[in-house]
């Protein structure tokens, strides 16, 4: 029996092509997370499979010339680009003798990273746990051993049970804390609606430059570095644009391929604040060869959390390294539909500040709209005279 290790900081990492596409770009994007999850990269091994092993992923052969790169390297983690399923990281940490984690873990472990708000280190804490709770059988030695107990426990009860019923109790505790948290950034929303303010979120890729631009127009100050993941909690600011008033812009959690399912599912209440605005702005990095598979992936995710619907400007941010001039395009429906920009620089935010007004003009007519129509007639009406 294998009793895991528990930590690991030299890494070698695992990328099996299954017929995806863009593998190098996948690749390219697993150094940046590992890196910025802490970890040195050793170096990288890659495979090509029809389809999984069920049992190790990679298939026998292939885990043991993975254990001796490992040993040769003298590395003491493995990471994997894709999903395991609980039994392939236990048979894995059994065969290689070392820690191993997948493309999940490794979200989750720069997510604990990044955390600075109480509500962001909650939700952090759920996805772990949950994630954990799939994890528990029969992958540490010391979760078998029986253990009895007098006021604690029922006698007899293993320490896998204890762990699982610890872990339900905690999860519980933190979903009625996100709970009450999400009630009250409700109440804060009302209240903000009741103003008839137009609501705009900043979304996009992880590292396309969103809390940069939230900064550039709004002079927050938010925590901006070239990174992945770098900011995780939802920030609002008022932004001024002249005639038309005020609107609320929000910075919101960058996006990733492969978003992990309980991390939406942790964060729908800081995502929320994407799901009810008014219209999003999509920060596209354009200077990225995977532009257009970055842009499927943050759509993919913004149907998922039901703001697939919501009007978007198209953001082509970081001009300044391409050489491509400032500009706009507009739709069929006479609306600025994309911007080409630097929010690094400054070029070409005036032309986003130029379609953030137009919406905001027709947010206000449309309000305007609504409340002719609920206006009681002033038509007689000689059966109730």
């Amino acid at each position: 029996m294998f009793d895991r290790p528990e930590a690991g900081e030299r890494a070698v990492l695992v990328q099996i092509d299954l017929g995806q596409d863009a593998i190098e770009e996948r690749l390219a994007e697993l150094v940046l997370l590992a890196e910025s999850a802490g970890a040195r990269v050793e170096t990288v091994v890659r495979a090509k499979r029809r389809a999984p092993d069920p049992a190790l992923f990679v298939g026998k052969g292939k885990a043991q010339e993975i254990g001796d790169i490992l040993r040769g390297h003298e590395a003491d983690l493995v990471i994997f680009n894709h999903e395991l399923s609980p039994g392939q990281q236990r048979n894995l940490e059994r065969v290689l003798q070392c820690r191993v984690i997948d493309r999940t873990a490794l979200i989750l472990d720069i997510f604990a990273l990044r955390a600075r708000s109480h509500e962001g280190k909650l939700q952090v804490e759920l996805a772990q746990l949950e994630h954990l709770a799939t994890r528990l059988i029969r992958g540490w030695t010391h979760l078998e051993r029986q253990k009895g107990g007098v006021g604690l426990r029922g006698p007899g009860e293993t320490q896998l049970e204890t762990d699982r019923r610890l872990i339900g109790a905690r999860v519980k505790t933190l979903r009625g804390r996100l709970e009450k948290l999400e009630n009250q950034r409700r109440v804060r929303r009302r209240a903000r609606e009741r103003r008839d303010v137009l609501s705009v979120s900043i979304v996009g890729y992880t590292n396309a430059g969103k809390s940069t631009l939230f900064n550039a127009l709004t002079k927050a100050g938010a925590y901006a570095a070239d990174q992945l993941f770098a900011t995780l909690d939802t920030t609002s600011r008022r932004l001024f644009l002249g005639e038309v008033g005020n609107i609320v812009l929000s910075d919101t959690v960058g996006f990733i391929r492969d978003l992990p399912h309980s991390l939406v599912a942790a964060f729908h209440a800081t995502l929320e604040e994407t799901v009810n605005a008014d219209l999003l702005v999509h920060v596209v990095d354009s200077g990225s060869d995977d532009r257009d598979a970055q842009i499927a992936a943050v759509n993919d995710v913004l149907k998922e959390i039901g703001a697939g619907e919501i009007p978007q400007i198209l953001l082509w941010n970081k001009i300044d390294g391409s050489g491509t001039p400032a500009r706009f395009e507009r739709d069929g429906c006479d609306r600025i539909c994309r911007v080409f920009a630097s929010a690094k620089t400054g070029e070409g935010l005036d032309l986003l500040r130029l379609a953030l007004t137009e919406e905001a003009e027709r947010f206000a007519a449309g309000l305007r709209a609504e409340d002719a129509d609920r206006q009681p007639s002033s038509h007689f009406d000689p059966l109730h005279s």
